[in-house]
């Protein structure tokens, strides 16, 4: 599903592609720009159009975290209680679990080492 956004200045509406869409989008261009195949002036625009997919891919990661965390559960208040999200992928998850939940990372090593999102 496409997202829609309207600009202030002159009522032009924009569409942004759902996280799906951008990912597949995003994916081909790699596979176009590893190819080698295009000219530059192709392959910058394609590059350039990468960077606006990957951005609009954060963003919709950034929203669903979010709303993980909002909507958590309540509490025996009926208060909302939240958790932060937590963005390492299950395997992750049980690797760390099984090794006694002590993640000892080199210092500096990214908890996303190696993963594009």
């Amino acid at each position: 599903m496409a997202r829609k956004k309207t600009t202030s200045e002159n009522d032009e509406v924009v569409v942004e592609p759902s996280l799906e869409l951008a990912m597949g989008e995003l994916s081909q261009i790699v596979q176009k720009l590893e190819s080698g195949q295009e000219s530059l002036d192709e392959s910058l625009a394609q590059f350039e159009r990468g960077m606006t997919l990957l951005r609009v891919c954060h963003r919709r990661l950034d929203e669903a975290s979010q709303r993980i965390e909002i909507v958590t559960r309540a509490g025996a208040s009926g208060e909302p209680e939240t958790q932060p999200f937590d963005g390492r992928a299950t395997l992750q998850k049980d690797a760390t679990a099984t090794a006694g939940g002590n993640s000892k990372r080199p210092a500096g090593e990214d908890d996303d080492a190696g993963f594009l999102f």
